[in-house]
């Protein structure tokens, strides 16, 4: 009996103490949370004005993106407090997901409540320590931004921003842009040449697009020519001998009397060592301050540089995210809608850093703002993905990347297989198919034999659209045989 006793009491004991500590750990969490939102507006407004600024200290710039990361990975957390655990915790409708973060948090599936919670507290605790280190490092830097200028034009808010520029790239495009306005002091003639090195759709032509459509740019060179890997024909380099040049983009505004010209190669492939030495060879007839930007997924073109060679990266999931969130609600805040922002982040890792999936996927969700709808793509993802991985090793989106055709299904016929073999890259004015992808994904249309559908028609410069040749498969069911008795 009196070990009876003393067990009940124990176990009264144990679950007080439990009690007690959840009570005082709660307001602890919650004022983590409420410090965190208030370093990340403050990270917010410093962040806003360096962009709205035409920023030339490239030390300043790495300082600017070191602090732009840690208020991607503090908003990314606080997202994951508010959505993954604290804002859907008791929510019956859609399945919640434990992974708080795609590495480090992996292992809060099937730990307790408290010791998750603590977990999550140290998390962010972490990154508002991280955040708040940052905005203490630049104290300085927002002195002396106030000594550059604005730029001509500012967006009103994020979403805005989205719908012009680049997310993300501010440093890249500043420091592109710092390399063509450099005059070399000693007087040399050397053409210099910058080399931009990158994965498939990092947005390598983009950040370029963008670098020529900037007035500074447009100021400085009279003439801009975009050549690509196959351009290299012997009319080309006879016009750029001769001084005649068959431009892509001409300033209608010409502020420059030295006509300057700015010659902008993509490499397709393999670098030909020939054509460049073509190419090269006939840019010593332009005038002075002329200038080449080359771009490739291969690394061999940073040997052509002149200067360091810029790397660009995709976005972490920490700036996907923001990027994801932003582009699915738009003007609305997700605060208000915290079911469909836990399953915007779930959709979000399911889509690996895919920033034509990111376009595609949040216009569609944008479009039918139904819980029942996003459930259903998040359990259709959620499951293609699994299944592609196990039977091809890899995402669908590197897959695709190494050249290798993906294996998707169809959300109203999931017997059937999407096979994905060729992404192409359309210029603005050449024509694209009429099908959508997203019409064969989650709708009800099924073209017969092999055609091509449109996969999404970019909004910002170059204005490139992609498209890709598809086929629909019966999946092939395989029944075991009875056996004969």
């Amino acid at each position: 009996m009196e070990s009876f006793l003393s067990a009940v009491l124990g176990e009264l004991a144990s679950r007080s103490i439990n009690f007690f500590i959840s009570r005082s750990s709660k307001p602890k969490v919650l004022e983590v949370e409420d410090r965190l939102k208030r370093a990340l507006l403050r990270a917010q407004v410093i962040v806003n004005e360096a962009t709205g600024r035409n920023i030339t200290n490239q030390a300043m710039l790495q300082q600017l993106d070191m602090l732009r990361n840690a208020m991607h990975q503090g908003c990314y957390m606080l997202d994951t407090f508010r959505y993954q655990y604290h804002g859907v915790e008791d929510a019956k409708d859609h399945v919640v997901s434990h992974s708080l973060s795609p590495s480090k948090l992996s292992s809060l599936k099937g730990i307790g409540s408290f010791n998750r919670k603590t977990l999550l507290l140290e998390k962010l605790q972490e990154a508002l320590d991280n955040l708040s280190f940052m905005i203490l490092d630049v104290k300085e830097l927002v002195v002396i931004l106030l000594s550059y200028p604005r730029r001509y034009r500012q967006p009103y808010s994020m979403h805005f921003l989205l719908g012009n520029c680049m997310f993300g790239r501010q440093m890249e495009s500043e420091l592109v842009i710092n390399f063509l306005l450099h005059t070399q002091r000693d007087g040399s003639k050397e053409l210099e040449v910058l080399p931009i090195v990158g994965p498939c759709l990092v947005g390598k032509s983009t950040l370029v697009a963008h670098v020529c459509e900037d007035e500074r740019i447009r100021d400085h060179f009279s003439e801009i020519l975009f050549l690509h890997g196959h351009d290299f024909t012997g009319d080309d380099l006879a016009a750029l001998r001769e001084g005649r040049h068959a431009m892509e983009y001409q300033n209608h505004v010409n502020l420059n009397g030295d006509r300057r010209l700015l010659v902008v190669v993509e490499l397709v492939g393999d670098l030909n060592k020939d054509a460049w030495n073509r190419l090269y060879s006939a840019m010593q007839h332009v005038p002075s301050g002329s200038k080449i930007i080359v771009t490739s997924r291969s690394d061999k073109i940073t040997k052509l540089g002149t200067t360091q060679a810029l790397r660009m990266k995709y976005l972490s999931c920490e700036a996907y995210w923001c990027f994801f969130k932003t582009l699915t609600f738009g003007s609305t805040d997700p605060e208000m809608h915290p079911r469909f922002a836990h399953l915007a982040m779930e959709i979000a890792r399911m889509l690996n850093g895919c920033l034509i999936g990111a376009n595609m996927t949040s216009c569609m969700l944008r479009d039918n703002f139904d819980i029942r709808f996003w459930c259903k793509v998040l359990a259709f993802l959620r499951g293609l993905m699994q299944k592609h991985v196990s039977r091809f090793g890899g995402h669908p989106f590197e897959v695709m990347n190494q050249n290798r055709p993906a294996h998707l299904r169809r959300m109203a016929a999931p017997s059937e297989d999407l096979v994905l073999y060729h992404l192409h890259q359309h210029p603005s004015q050449e024509e694209v198919p009429e099908i959508k992808i997203l019409d064969v994904l989650y709708g009800s249309v099924k073209p017969r034999g092999k055609f091509d559908v449109l996969v999404w028609r970019s909004r910002i410069p170059p204005y490139y659209s992609y498209s890709n040749t598809c086929e629909i498969r019966e999946l092939k069911v395989t029944g075991a045989k009875r056996k004969r008795v």
